[in-house]
C-alpha cells in the first residue's frame, strides 16, 4: 500500500494490516466534535494526554480521512494495541504538519 504524501497520507500497520490514515479537514472537524472542543486551540493540549476513548475517536477520524471507513466503524472490536494506535495517530499528525 502506498500513501499520497502530498495529501498528508500515511500508512500504518493496524489490526495486522497496512491501513491508510489522513488528517483531512473532515477528520479535524470529527475530532473537534468527538473530543468536545470548540476550535483547534485546545487540540494540541488535549493530544498530550489522550484517554483511551479520545485515542479511539482520533484514530477513527484519521482512518475515515484515509479512506478506511470499515475499520473506523469496527474499531471497538479490532485487535489494535494501544501503542500501535498512538504511533499511527502521531505519524498522521506529523505528516500533516511536516
Amino acid at each position: 500500500m502506498t500513501a499520497n504524501a502530498a495529501r498528508g497520507e500515511v500508512v500504518a500497520v493496524l489490526a495486522g494490516a497496512e491501513r491508510r490514515l489522513c488528517l483531512t479537514l473532515g477528520a479535524l472537524a470529527e475530532i473537534e466534535t468527538g473530543l468536545g472542543l470548540e476550535g483547534l486551540s485546545g487540540l494540541a493540549e488535549r493530544m498530550r494526554a489522550l484517554s483511551a476513548r479520545d485515542l479511539a475517536v482520533v484514530l477513527a477520524a484519521l482512518l475515515r480521512g484515509g479512506g478506511e471507513p470499515a475499520l473506523a466503524e469496527d474499531l471497538g472490536r479490532a485487535d489494535i494495541a494501544p501503542r500501535e494506535a498512538a504511533e499511527a495517530v502521531a505519524k498522521a499528525f506529523a505528516a500533516a504538519v511536516g
